[in-house]
């Protein structure tokens, strides 16, 4: 019988690696656990972590092809962060520069949600605890 535990990871591609290594590190406030050159592919490994959980491998490669990202889109709909205060962690984002969507209630859980964007336009979402 399979036992999942939980989930290990999140692997993301991104298109400009110094840019999206600095909005999840000092924007998302994401540890560093360990950053890796890959000579031979030309890329870096960067591992994240978050409340000293591992969470997220950033991975840049030379020229990597788009995908649809918007939350409709078949695949990924969008990576959600459990927070105390969606009002309170938001105007943080829009402190930095980091656009929010209007904060709504989600109608089956009565908790308040809102969505932003990573900077290749991942939707990611702020949840309320």
């Amino acid at each position: 019988m399979l036992t999942l535990k939980k989930v290990h990871h999140i692997a993301i591609i991104c298109s400009h690696y110094e840019t999206s290594k600095r909005f999840y590190t000092e924007v998302l406030g994401f540890k560093i656990v360990r950053e890796v050159y890959r000579q031979e592919r030309d890329s870096y490994k960067l591992d994240l972590a978050l409340q000293d959980n591992y969470i997220i491998e950033l991975f840049s490669f030379p020229h990597p092809p788009p995908r649809p990202s918007r939350p409709e889109a078949c695949g990924l709909r969008h990576l959600a962060f459990e927070v105390d205060d969606v009002e309170a962690a938001a105007a943080a984002l829009r402190q930095k520069d980091v656009i929010t969507e209007p904060v709504r209630i989600d109608e089956f859980t009565g908790r308040k949600f809102t969505f932003f964007s990573d900077p290749d336009g991942l939707p990611l979402e702020l949840y309320e605890r």
